[in-house]
């Protein structure tokens, strides 16, 4: 079984995840920039964390046999904050690196004007860019928050086929799949969508355009998600192909839309600025 998470945060994780997911059929991973809990301050810790998006987090994947992309943005929370915002102007030199397969995360969180802004700005850097956008619908007025997206969304550059919107759930999976958009399941132990739940979604709505991801990051949640949906899929009557279709072709196929997708892993270097994910000997 082969696994695509497309949407972890691996910064928040230990090389003892690694080594589980890659034993549990993970072979590739896109790590979205995210607000990190800690409020940044300037727009120069941004690109500190992007630069390890772009260097530390592969060379730590590709230790452990997984090919590591990311997606670059101003996350919502944090365009809330004038000394964040100016970091949108920074966006482009980062959007033309290879193994940047998308912007985002983008989109909403408490549907402030600021929010609108950013997110408008950044469905444009996309369709300049000719990456797709990985779009946060809010965990809050759910529904609510995902009309006002796909309003954004319409008035863009950016196709809706080239969009795809994140942490459905039940409550809006209806409007999303009616508006073209990929649609994207954050399963997690608590909170979010959980295994039986998104198997019943997918005997209703099918395999189509459908993303299942683990978005674990440094709060309670579970980096192997995915291979419990899998598994799940295939107790529940799904056949091997289903499984491969919304755990390796689905996210494939949309990250591939920006032309940047490399699934290789490459040689693990040794070093990384001269550090090693190694603690004692070999």
């Amino acid at each position: 079984m082969r696994i695509f998470d497309p949407h972890i945060h691996m910064t928040s994780r230990t090389t003892d995840d690694y080594e589980a997911m890659y034993a549990a059929g993970v072979r590739a991973v896109v790590e979205p920039a995210f607000w990190l809990g800690q409020p940044r301050t300037s727009p120069a810790s941004f690109l500190d964390y992007f630069d390890a998006l772009l260097g530390w987090e592969p060379f730590r994947a590709a230790q452990y046999g997984i090919a590591h992309h990311c997606t670059i943005a101003l996350n919502p929370k944090e365009a809330n904050d004038p000394r964040c915002t100016p970091v949108l102007d920074e966006l482009p030199r980062y959007l033309v690196k290879d193994s940047v397969v998308a912007v985002g995360e983008i989109g909403y969180d408490a549907m402030t004007p600021a929010e609108d802004t950013a997110l408008a700005a950044q469905l444009q850097l996309a369709a300049d860019h000719g990456l797709p956008a990985l779009v946060h619908t809010p965990h809050r007025d759910k529904l609510a928050g995902l009309h006002r997206t796909l309003d954004v969304v319409r008035e863009s550059a950016l196709p809706v086929e080239r969009t795809l919107l994140d942490h459905l759930n039940e409550t809006t999976v209806t409007v999303a799949a009616d508006s073209g958009c990929w649609l994207g399941f954050s399963v997690y132990p608590d909170t979010k969508m959980d295994t039986d739940r998104m198997v019943a979604i997918l005997r209703t709505f099918g395999t189509e355009r459908i993303l299942v991801n683990s978005a674990a990051d440094w709060g309670r949640s579970d980096p192997l998600k995915t291979r419990e949906v899998a598994d799940a899929m295939l107790a529940a009557g799904f056949t091997e192909d289903d499984v491969d279709r919304v755990l390796w072709r689905n996210p494939v196929a949309f990250y591939g839309l920006g032309g940047r997708l490399r699934l290789d892993v490459p040689a693990p270097e040794p070093l990384h600025e001269g550090n090693s994910v190694l603690r004692g000997g070999e």
